[in-house]
């Protein structure tokens, strides 16, 4: 297995610190609002990689930590006139709660800035007696970037360079302007918590340090984030704990790429920010789950009605393929199996991984009809290989029929036609899609647009045949 490791800026041949082992820590959120596509990507991908090194046979340990204290926090929580124990609550839960439609399973640790305070004080306090860390003239405690020689190594910033660049503060309560702060001195109506320097709060970069370190050791094998976190946050992780145990902090870096949105880089101030919450509301989790994965973790991902449209398409071709086949369980097809996987020993490589998925569902559509044994055979290891991408494992009648109560409420609240399902492209796929869309709206007594999707498909020449039990077949004129 072969992983591109940010810190030495290629692939290399994974191996693990103990053998058959792995230690991995995700930054998580900070958890002030709701989810956005961005943190979706990362709770995707690391979930798939999670999920791999299981497959592989791996005993793996991975940690996603909460940022549940900083200033976007206490901002949120005055603005709002709450307790910040109870924003972070509500937005935690959230969180869960969109982690769970997107079927990512849960970390094997979710370690909160806030029960880690112990671990952090006593990490600065290191710092300190070692001369990398001083208190500044404000009472803030900071970290002395240049004690700490090989910092900027995964970055690749050069120390003179940022510091030819980097205005110096006003206020100079920092020996140096790049020196970034590790504990808080306490504002008045803020949460504090008692220090050797004073009461006050962590900063944000020395948590990761003190929450990965004390759930899989001052070494382990993987780091993960968004390449959003490549600098200052991750350099400043790696300054904090190798400078605090002389060791070697972590061994492969893994960043996914930024998340842009009609090919502008997504944020608040252009308005382009959609939340997995908005998003859910036009689309099934598992379409945005397909779409994320759909390109390669590394590269930006363009987040647009279009694309999202062409990942619904596919995923609908994979669950079309698995209609009205029985499973039957065999080991998996090797010619097929072996493919996935050397895709995704190679970097996680998700899209050549997926585009096997659609090699075996053709195969699997020309042997229903012809031998249904070997199409239970094929299900059984589409069905087994998505789960590795956790994908395909709802049941494809429950897969459709969620699309066409999606459909009918959009068509109802819209009073509009068909027009859920986007461009029409009349194809069987497409009547039957419309067909179930009828039966759902018959059901809701919705018999206004039960006659619109009758009439809008015999302009396009289908004919309905409809019988007292329902219509049980179509035909074209």
């Amino acid at each position: 297995m072969k992983i591109y490791n940010t810190l030495t800026r290629k692939k290399e041949e994974f191996q693990p610190r103990i053998p058959g082992k792995v230690g991995m820590y995700v930054c998580g959120m900070t958890v002030y609002d709701y989810c956005h596509i961005g943190h979706a990507r990362v709770m995707v991908v690391f979930d798939t990689v999670a999920r791999y090194f299981r497959h592989k046979g791996y005993e793996l340990t991975y940690v996603r930590n909460i940022t549940d204290i900083d200033d976007k926090i206490i901002n949120r929580a005055n603005e709002n006139g709450e307790d910040f124990t109870a924003l972070t609550q509500r937005f935690i839960d959230a969180m869960h709660e969109d982690e769970r439609a997107l079927n990512i399973l849960p970390p094997d640790a979710e370690p909160k800035a806030t029960q880690s305070i112990p671990a952090i004080i006593a990490m600065i306090a290191t710092l300190i007696d070692k001369g990398l860390a001083y208190v500044g003239t404000n009472g803030d405690v900071f970290y002395s970037v240049n004690k700490f020689k090989p910092y900027g190594k995964l970055s690749g910033k050069n120390l003179a360079d940022l510091q030819a660049g980097e205005r110096v503060d006003v206020d100079q309560a920092k020996q140096d302007p790049l020196d970034f702060v590790l504990w808080k001195m306490v504002k008045a109506g803020e949460p504090s918590w008692k220090s050797p320097w004073g009461s006050g709060r962590p900063g944000w970069h020395i948590e990761c340090s003190a929450m990965s370190t004390c759930c899989l050791g001052n070494h382990f094998d993987i780091h993960g984030g968004g390449m959003d976190l490549q600098f200052p946050h991750h350099e400043n992780e790696i300054a904090q704990s190798e400078g605090a145990t002389d060791e070697k902090f972590v061994n492969v870096w893994m960043h996914n790429g930024f998340v842009r949105v009609d090919n502008e880089k997504m944020s608040k101030s252009l308005g382009n920010f959609f939340t997995v919450r908005e998003v859910l509301k036009q689309y099934q989790p598992e379409i945005i789950r397909f779409f994320i994965l759909s390109s390669h973790y590394r590269s930006p991902l363009n987040y647009s009605d279009e694309q999202l449209n062409d990942a619904k398409a596919a995923l609908t071709r994979l669950y079309t393929a698995l209609r009205d086949v029985e499973l039957i369980e065999v080991p998996l097809e090797d010619n097929y199996k072996n493919r996935f996987e050397l895709a995704m020993d190679d970097d996680f490589n998700t899209p050549v991984a997926m585009a096997f998925l659609f090699d075996l569902a053709r195969e699997l559509n020309k042997a229903k009809g012809v031998d249904e044994k070997r199409a239970g055979q094929l299900a059984f290891t589409l069905k087994n290989l998505g789960s590795l991408l956790g994908l395909l494992q709802q049941d494809s009648n429950l897969f459709f029929q969620r699309d066409i109560v999606n459909a009918v409420i959009n068509a109802v609240n819209q009073d509009d036609t068909v027009s859920a399902f986007g461009a029409v492209t009349i194809n069987d796929i497409y009547v039957e899609q419309q067909i179930h869309l009828r039966v759902e709206a018959k059901k809701s007594k919705h018999w206004v647009l039960a006659d619109k999707i009758r009439d809008e498909l015999k302009q396009y020449g289908v004919i309905l045949e409809d019988k007292p039990n329902g219509t049980t077949s179509w035909r074209r004129e």
